[in-house]
């Protein structure tokens, strides 16, 4: 029978994973990586992280800067999540290499390790209170470029809600401890699909016409407003899938693995790696049908 939203139960993690994706089916990591010791100190420090940028949003959030244009918008709080990260990232792991959304780059390391660090995604949901920005940190091998890293472990914890998302390359996703899965079944048009906007008006126009074109073919869109929660809710099936063009890289580092590891495939258009040039992720008969419907309404022009 065709599975409804959220009739999939939590599966255990030994299900089928994409082969090339961030969450490819390997149980150990080559090189002697703990990855299971990386999760749980990005654990550790994201959830100290998401308990700051709680604590100061009871306080009261304020821009503090613009970046790309004036919707593009820092807070101090999104500085201080970042410094405070890369403080405890350094005193347990000083070899590592940080790169981060706030430093604009990376501090290389000697390990071949980088942390990808988005210190809060989802900015203008936490200015507004509205319920969905997370703590986004994820471990990442060789380059700190998704066409050519080895996502090991992520970490994302919503700072609204306390929920704490964790994953492993080839170990599963859970949530709060519970083993994560996508939904599975699910026809395109019973599908709920997450999307997101970029910033320069121009490819907004752009992406509104795919959502358009989409909608027709869909049960419906929704735009939460941060990729990391968006990829996280895929996996534990409060979303049937996710696209969206733009996402730098601390976007969806540690999400992307979050759903990976709990069955979905996470690639760009194809058959390229996800990147900021696309990031598409569902359960993969959804994958396909999404992947075709997306790229007749034109989601490869490059020109966007």
């Amino acid at each position: 029978m065709t599975a409804e939203p959220h009739s999939t139960a939590p599966a255990t993690t030994g299900g089928r994973v994409p082969v090339d994706g961030p969450g490819a089916a390997v149980r150990s990591v080559p090189g002697a990586v703990d990855a299971e010791g990386l999760a749980g100190i990005a654990e550790r420090i994201a959830v100290r992280a998401a308990e700051l940028v709680a604590r100061r949003r009871r306080d009261g959030v304020s821009v503090a800067a613009t970046k790309s244009n004036p919707v593009d918008i820092v807070t101090a709080v999104d500085r201080e999540s970042e410094d405070l990260i890369r403080e405890l990232i350094l005193a347990e792991r000083p070899s590592d290499g940080f790169f981060g959304e706030e430093s604009g780059g990376s501090g290389t390391g000697t390990s071949g390790l980088t942390w990808v660090v988005d210190p809060i995604d989802g900015t203008v949901n936490y200015l507004y209170g509205i319920p969905d920005y997370a703590v986004s940190i994820a471990v990442v091998r060789g380059e700190p470029d998704p066409r050519r890293w080895e996502a090991l472990a992520a970490v994302v914890v919503n700072a609204a809600t306390g929920e704490v998302f964790r994953a492993v390359r080839g170990g599963g996703a859970t949530r709060d401890g519970v083993p994560l899965r996508v939904n599975s079944g699910v026809p395109v048009d019973r599908a709920l699909i997450g999307t997101g906007f970029g910033y320069d008006p121009r490819r907004r126009v752009w992406q509104a016409g795919l959502v358009r074109e989409l909608l027709a073919e869909v049960r419906d869109i929704r735009r939460l407003g941060s990729a990391a929660l968006d990829l996280c809710y895929l996996a534990q099936g409060r979303i049937d899938g996710f696209f969206e063009r733009g996402l730098q890289p601390w976007d969806h580092a540690a999400g992307a693995l979050v759903a990976a590891e709990a069955g979905a495939r996470v690639e760009g258009l194809n058959g390229a790696p996800a990147s900021s040039d696309f990031l598409l992720a569902a359960e993969e008969g959804l994958f396909s049908a999404l992947h075709e419907r997306l790229v007749a309404a034109g989601a490869d022009d490059t020109s966007f």
